[in-house]
């Protein structure tokens, strides 16, 4: 059974602590989503309040999945730039799958469905996003018709001694 996908849903307590669960629950599994293991939802919340602030301010938009029981199972955020040479394009932040869900094409679906979101955006050409190198995750990206078109090398601290490269990629739409 695929997952349902909602753009902007309102957003409830329920909502705020299903991505606070997600978030933490993929950290945890290893997941390159701006933390690394272990982490607890307190430290995740912060960086949540975030992007509810820019939710709030208009400069972003939500994209969550959810599965057949109704729990939060992926996200993505879309967020606008509000330089004005750069409003052609938007970046793609926090994109996750609950790993329960992993290998399921769950990944793939919520890529999609990000992209058909970035297409009703009016003015927006393309999506760009960062990624941990050494994860797999710019692979998994290429095959979602993302083009790497920079790399940081050892821009990412995840340890002493375990530098990985921070990953540009771009998907025209």
């Amino acid at each position: 059974m695929a997952l349902t996908f909602e753009l902007d849903p309102s957003f409830t307590p329920a909502l705020r602590d299903g991505i606070t669960a997600l978030w933490a629950d993929v950290s945890n599994a290893g997941g390159a989503v701006g933390f690394v293991p272990p982490v607890t939802a307190e430290e995740i919340r912060p960086d949540l309040l975030k992007h509810l602030v820019a939710i709030e301010q208009g400069r972003a938009r939500l994209l969550v999945g959810r599965d057949e029981e109704g729990a939060v199972a992926a996200t993505a955020f879309l967020t606008l730039n509000d330089h004005r040479l750069m409003r052609h394009w938007l970046w793609l932040y926090t994109v996750m799958v609950h790993p329960r869900h992993q290998g399921k094409g769950y990944g793939r679906d919520l890529m999609a469905t990000a992209a058909d979101a970035a297409r009703s955006v009016e003015g927006v050409e393309a999506i760009r996003l960062t990624c941990r190198g050494g994860t797999g995750a710019d692979r998994f990206y290429a095959a979602c018709g993302y083009k790497e078109v920079g790399r940081v090398p050892d821009a990412i601290r995840v340890a002493p001694d375990d530098d990985r490269d921070d990953i540009v990629m771009l998907l025209r739409l």
